[in-house]
C-alpha cells in the first residue's frame, strides 16, 4: 500500500482539477503527464510500484494523509471528476444512496421505475432495506417524479 510520502515523490495532485500528473518518468509514463486512465466503470485509474490504485482514493490520500476506512462518493456522481471539494468518504449505505442513474438493463431508462404491465410502477428502497411502493404511473416520467421526490426525502446522502 503506498503512503502519503510516496505518493507526493510521484505525482502531483491538482485538487481543484481533480487531476494527477507525474513528478518523475515511469516506464511509459513521463514526468509532467497526466496519470491515470478510465477502467470499464468510468473511475480513473493509475498503476504505481505494479499495483492499480482508483485515482479517487489516491486524491483522498495525497489531501488527508489517510486512506479512507469507508467508501469515497463523488457527490455530482461524475466518476472521472476527482475534485476535492466532488469527494467525501461515506458509508456503502450513504454512497448508495447517491446513485443517479438506472442500471443498464432497466428498461424505463429511469431510476427507480420499472414496467408493470401497460404502467410504469415506482419503487424505492430506503436505509435498512425496505422497499416502498410508490404507485403506478401512465409514464415513466411521472413514476420517475415521484421516485425522485421521495428519493429527496428519505435518502439523505442523496445529492439529486
Amino acid at each position: 500500500m503506498i503512503t502519503q510520502e510516496r505518493l507526493r515523490e510521484l505525482l502531483s495532485y491538482n485538487q481543484h482539477t481533480g487531476v494527477f500528473q507525474w513528478l518523475v518518468s515511469r516506464g511509459r509514463a513521463r514526468a509532467e503527464s497526466i496519470a491515470g486512465s478510465a477502467d470499464s466503470y468510468g473511475y480513473l485509474q493509475t498503476k504505481i510500484c505494479g499495483r492499480i490504485y482508483l485515482n479517487h482514493r489516491l486524491a483522498w490520500l495525497y489531501a488527508h494523509g489517510e486512506w479512507p476506512d469507508e467508501q469515497i462518493d463523488h457527490i455530482n456522481g461524475c466518476r472521472a471528476d476527482n475534485r476535492l471539494a466532488n469527494l467525501r468518504k461515506v458509508s456503502a449505505s450513504i454512497n448508495q444512496q447517491n446513485q443517479r442513474k438506472a442500471r443498464l438493463d432497466n428498461k424505463s431508462g429511469f431510476l427507480g421505475v420499472s414496467s408493470s404491465g401497460k404502467r410504469w410502477q415506482a419503487r424505492i428502497s430506503h436505509p435498512g432495506g425496505k422497499d416502498t411502493y410508490l404507485g403506478l404511473f401512465d409514464t415513466p416520467e411521472l413514476a420517475h417524479e415521484a421516485y425522485l421526490e421521495a428519493k429527496r426525502r428519505l435518502h439523505p446522502g442523496g445529492t439529486i
